[in-house]
């Protein structure tokens, strides 16, 4: 199957193995999109009406930290274990993330028939799952469990299979089926059986799209951070059990998103697949992904970075096992952008020495460099701050990329540390790649970059 026409049901999601590649019919030459919703968007179930702009920011700088953390960990945890495991497990340690660190929700649904499904959707993670009946020791959520036996085109996979070998941690359950166990970062447990089923996606075309086969974790027991608005997670990492590697070469390995500015919550950006991910035009630029350890996350390799003109050289990793040349993760969950504490200090000095505002401390404490704006308002200027990556790729940032008001009449560098350790991990995260089209073209290894106003894409 297929891509069929019939209306099916919108699920809300907050955003392999060969012989269990999905077929896509028409989409797999047309493309298909979908929507994506920010967490804080009036469409989300975790909307807070009484919350402001300079809250929500504080909220998503604690929550980039956390994701910072689980960044450096995965990848601290995938080098000193190298030795260990071959290096088609690399991806083993998706199982580290904190569930309430993510900022982006997609449409899906699940079974036959269909069942409304809400989770999290993240660049930086691989498996797909969900909590299923029945939960006795589950984390409680709002929608109903998803009950697997009464989906039509629900199946166990063995646990003698290559797809039950790619987990971290699993087993042969009675019958034997594939059981997983996650440990998470946060003490969090989740376990269930890997299983296949149909999921589906109302596209932008109005035509559903639905993916048969597709590997996920159904969930039977769980404990720990979890919001009580998320039934599961999917992962868009570039690992094997993400959903964009289990759909492959039926969508020619190629994704990509615009993200609108954080101001506009109400806005919602698309995901793309296919011939929709392709990004192009005379003002588009290009960068290797690089291939990494654990390969989930997408690294890149960041040059230097200019800021008024004036150049800062950026740290490249001192690691043995680091990546080559892969020094910043690319990542659509982590609303700052990360750097080195070197690398920040530098470019925290050129902004100063371009910005004639005055400095003021951050009442909230989360940046180092703040300015006040209360004499200018919205004509105050920042300087642009260009990221140069390989290959030639200049993303150049406008002052909604990088400078964010904290709070009343207080505009901030929308960058905090990284750390200073050596196995700190740079992260461009979402506010600095709002207003861009981003694809990602995992056959090829290629990132793309195109400035857009997202809002009419």
């Amino acid at each position: 199957m297929t891509c069929s026409s019939y209306h099916l049901p919108i699920a809300l999601l907050i955003l392999s193995v060969a012989s269990h590649l999905p077929i896509l019919a028409w989409c797999s030459s047309n493309g298909f999109s979908i929507e994506l919703i920010h967490r804080d968007s009036p469409k989300s179930p975790l909307y807070d009406p009484k919350s402001t702009y300079s809250s929500r920011i504080r909220a998503a700088a604690e929550r980039s930290r956390s994701r910072a953390i689980y960044f450096r960990d995965a990848i601290h945890k995938s080098r000193s274990s190298s030795s260990a495991l071959p290096m088609d497990d690399a991806d083993n340690f998706y199982s580290e993330i904190t569930p309430n660190t993510f900022e982006y929700l997609m449409s899906f649904y699940l079974g036959t028939p269909t069942k409304k499904i809400l989770a999290i959707a993240d660049t930086g993670s691989d498996l797909i799952w969900v909590q299923c009946a029945p939960c006795n020791e589950c984390y409680s959520q709002t929608a109903p469990l998803f009950d697997p036996q009464a989906s039509s085109t629900y199946k166990t996979i063995s646990c003698n299979t290559d797809p039950c070998s790619i987990l971290p941690q699993s087993s042969c359950g009675p019958s034997l089926q594939c059981y997983y166990q996650y440990g998470y970062g946060d003490r969090s447990i989740v376990e269930g059986y890997l299983s296949t089923e149909t999921i589906g996606f109302d596209s932008t075309s109005g035509r559903p799209v639905q993916i048969p086969t597709t590997l996920f974790g159904c969930t039977h027991q769980s404990n720990g951070t979890f919001d009580k608005n998320d039934a599961g997670l999917v992962g868009l990492g570039g690992g094997k059990l993400s959903l964009i590697r289990q759909l492959g070469s039926t969508i020619g390995s190629k994704f990509s998103y615009c993200l609108p500015s954080s101001t506009q919550t109400s806005e919602t950006s698309k995901l793309n697949f296919g011939s929709n991910a392709v990004v192009s035009g005379s003002n588009a630029v290009t960068t290797p992904l690089i291939s990494g350890s654990p390969d989930t996350f997408y690294f890149l390799s960041l040059e230097h970075i200019s800021v008024a003109g004036k150049t800062v050289t950026v740290e490249k990793p001192t690691q043995t096992k680091a990546p080559a040349q892969g020094n910043i993760i690319i990542d659509s969950g982590t609303t700052l952008t990360l750097l080195d504490d070197n690398t920040l200090q530098s470019v925290e000095s050129n902004v100063k020495s371009s910005v004639s505002l005055s400095q003021v401390t951050d009442p909230n404490g989360v940046f180092n460099l703040c300015f006040d704006v209360s004499g200018s308002g919205a004509s105050a200027k920042f300087p642009e701050i260009t990221f140069q990556f390989s290959g030639g790729a200049s993303v150049v940032l406008q002052q909604s990329n990088a400078f964010v008001e904290a709070s009343q009449n207080i505009v901030c560098l929308a960058m905090v540390s990284s750390g200073s350790t050596p196995d700190s991990i740079s992260i461009f995260g979402n506010i600095a790649q709002q207003n861009f089209h981003i694809g990602y073209d995992l056959s090829s290894m290629q990132l793309t970059f195109a400035p857009t106003n997202c809002s009419t894409l």
